[in-house]
């Protein structure tokens, strides 16, 4: 199938023109979002800057891009990372395309975004002030992927302004796909030291290291979150550079570890560390001027052997740093982990002894069905997906959970929890209910935060795990994703199975004897046994000689017997439809006094489990106890057929109407007994014909 970008070429060709996006044009609005503009931009093509525009100029091995008027220094840190890392860079940024004839305006990236590859097609036209790039351009080349690639990311985001408001975090995930992680240096929950530093190195991660620069002194214990959060490295932090020449808000790729013998006999551990942001050769362009760096006096203490084997495995931008300098300058670890095909075709990664095997769940967070809001919420927190994690032996394990929603972020997080003595009693394949969240402490809590992602490290033994992935507040609708590296690990959704749990619909035989009446006083229907039904003349009134009544008469008798306004919203024409429907055995659409005594029976059973999960408002049912309300009846229904159920009777506030909930009722009701009377092997699975189906959707 011909791809989008290769239809764009065709068309273009075909009209003689170049490409103009019309998802992202170029307009005003396209860059300043919110803000009224402080420059006014004019778009121009690469060709109308200069006259030899390349796209990527292979000859160069030095980064030398600059930010440009936005001063979205994170996203160029981003870019030097991912530009080291070739294999990676070239899947975000095809190396198949030029500003050689044919040439047709249009270049294509890949993101990873909203759990997965995206291609994003851009036009080459470009925001410049004064015949000047206005944004990200490479200084000393002629190269525009910078430019272009900042374009495709400001169209996922909206506009180039809402780049000012990204993260270094972030970045690195959508650039490389990997999950981020950040690790304070200096925590009670870290404790940095090399053994720990040559674990990160033996994975298919790129390790970094950074300077907060926002960071107090009193920032320990309570900033080591594994969260995405925990530093923020945005275009708004002030950059300094440190006495020893290192930059705040820069990250240093951290290459290698070694130790170095001194000519007294011992050793001193060091650590290779390159800064991405290097343009010129060894030596020159590192920044730091701290011990051991190049022309450190440092060097006078090891032999000369030993000197030039150290540093005759520097590259460009690459310098050496004892440890004790490095828990001494930098702040956090910033992590990117890959799975191992993502891995795959990067050459940095090759020799990594530890790969990292990843589960990927893309799920929906929708209201009324699977928004629960985080655990404060008890009543409705179970209703949130539940992912079962299996583990296959002790290891560590890190869990990052994505939100979709770019331009509207949620506050959101998530919970774990162990399942390992349930296990050993019973295997878990459905929905834990709610008495087990309220019975059971949590193993490990995230933070909350409105970052699009929220990652954790965590060390956990053999067995199997509950992960509840969830927005703050509850009703609040957005897609996410799940993703979960480990060595040995298995991820799958716990749903629920469609069956009846007891009989909704009470029959006449189980109910022999009893009435029912009117209590005014608190607007119940209210049943007694013995006695005759008050209503029966009404009802006789309105019957033809057969006495039956058809759905307009039904709904003129529940309007005269029903009390007020709040159980009398059941007295609707679509209800009474139903209600005939559901009881009407004969084909005639009409029914007896006695199927209508049957229901103002069953009608008070369901008012009555409606008032017990009505409790902020009597009368009014928030959709997220609706799944709960309906099991009380009898029903326990999937996800998918509680979503439909949702859609077509949750109203604009979220919540459901008495009416609403009776209706519901009759609709699975009758959706049950047909089911059941086609199953007549009983191994659910029924065989129709189209006349057949048709029919039994529309009576449903």
């Amino acid at each position: 199938m011909t791809s989008s970008f290769e239809r764009i070429k065709n068309d273009c060709k075909r009209k003689n023109i170049l490409w103009e996006d019309p998802d992202f044009p170029a307009v005003q609005t396209s860059v300043f979002y919110h803000q009224t503009p402080p420059f006014v931009f004019q778009w121009k093509r690469p060709h109308e800057l200069i006259s030899n525009p390349i796209f990527v100029n292979d000859s160069n091995a030095y980064f030398d891009i600059a930010p440009g008027k936005m001063g979205d220094r994170w996203f160029v840190s981003c870019l030097g990372i991912l530009y080291l890392s070739k294999g990676l860079f070239y899947r975000v940024v095809p190396a198949d395309q030029t500003f050689e004839q044919p040439y047709y305006g249009v270049f294509r990236f890949c993101i990873w975004w909203c759990g997965e590859w995206q291609e994003v097609l851009v036009d080459d036209r470009l925001p410049t002030i004064n015949g000047k790039l206005a944004f990200l351009q490479a200084q000393h080349s002629n190269s525009f992927w910078p430019g272009l690639l900042e374009k495709a990311y400001a169209k996922l985001h909206g506009s180039y302004e809402a780049l000012k408001y990204g993260t270094l975090l972030d970045g690195l995930a959508d650039l490389t796909g990997g999950i981020t992680e950040s690790m304070p240096i200096k925590s009670d929950q870290y404790n940095i030291r090399p053994p720990i530093l040559h674990g990160l190195l033996d994975c298919t991660s790129i390790i970094t290291c950074t300077i907060n620069s926002n960071l107090n002194n009193n920032n320990n214990s309570n900033n080591s979150s594994n969260s995405s959060s925990s530093s923020n490295n945005n275009s708004n932090s002030h950059h300094t550079t440190t006495a020893v020449g290192l930059n705040s808000g820069t990250n240093y790729r951290l290459c290698s570890l070694d130790k170095a013998e001194t000519l007294m006999g011992d050793t001193v551990q060091l650590i290779r560390l390159r800064d991405p942001l290097a343009d010129s050769s060894f030596g020159q362009t590192s920044g730091y001027n701290g011990d051991w760096s190049s022309y450190s006096n440092q060097w006078e203490r090891v032999s000369i052997q030993e000197r030039d084997r150290l540093l005759g495995q520097l590259d460009v931008g690459e310098f050496w740093m004892s440890f004790v300098d490095f828990i001494s300058n930098f702040t956090h670890l910033e992590c990117v982990h890959l799975d191992s095909d993502t891995s795959r075709d990067e050459p940095s990664l090759a020799d990594r002894s530890r790969r990292w095997q990843m589960r990927l769940y893309q799920g929906m967070w929708k209201r009324g069905v699977s928004a629960g809001g985080c655990r404060n919420n008890h009543d409705t927190f179970h209703i949130n997906p539940q992912l079962q994690l299996l583990l296959s032996e002790r290891e560590d394990v890190i869990i990052s959970l994505n939100q979709h929603s770019v331009m509207e972020p949620k506050v959101i997080g998530f919970t774990l929890y162990s399942l390992n003595n349930l296990a050993q009693q019973t295997k878990i394949t459905e929905c834990l209910p709610k008495t087990f969240f309220k019975k059971h402490k949590s193993l490990l809590n995230s933070q909350y935060t409105n970052s699009r992602q929220i990652s954790q490290r965590c060390s956990l033994e053999a067995g199997r795990y509950l992960i509840m992935a969830t927005t703050f507040e509850p009703a609040e609708e957005s897609a996410f994703s799940v993703r979960v590296l480990g060595t040995g690990i298995r991820l799958s959704l716990l749903e629920v199975q469609t069956m009846l749990l007891l009989d909704p619909f009470q029959t006449s035989g189980s109910l022999s004897g009893s009435s029912y009446k009117l209590n005014q006083m608190n607007d119940d229907v209210t049943v007694t046994t013995g006695g005759n039904a008050q209503y029966e003349p009404v009802f006789l009134q309105l019957a033809d000689d057969h006495k039956t009544i058809n759905c307009f008469d039904l709904q003129e008798l529940l309007e005269a017997c029903l009390p007020n306004d709040y159980i009398r919203s059941c007295a609707n024409l679509d209800v009474c439809r139903q209600i005939v429907c559901l009881m009407d055995k004969q084909n005639r659409s009409r029914i007896t006094f006695n199927d209508f005594k049957l229901f103002m029976i069953n009608l008070k059973t369901w008012q009555g489990v409606f008032k017990m999960h009505t409790k902020e408002k009597t009368g009014i049912l928030r959709a997220e106890r609706f799944r709960d309300a309906l099991c009380d009846v009898g029903f326990q229904l999937s996800t998918d057929i509680l979503s439909i159920l949702i859609l077509k009777y949750m109203r604009r506030d979220g919540t459901m109407r008495l009416a609403d909930f009776v209706s519901a009722i009759l609709h699975l009701t009758m959706a049950f007994e047909l089911f059941k009377a086609k199953d007549t092997n009983q191994d659910n699975l029924i065989k129709m014909n189209l006349n057949e189906w048709i029919k039994s959707v529309l009576i449903c």
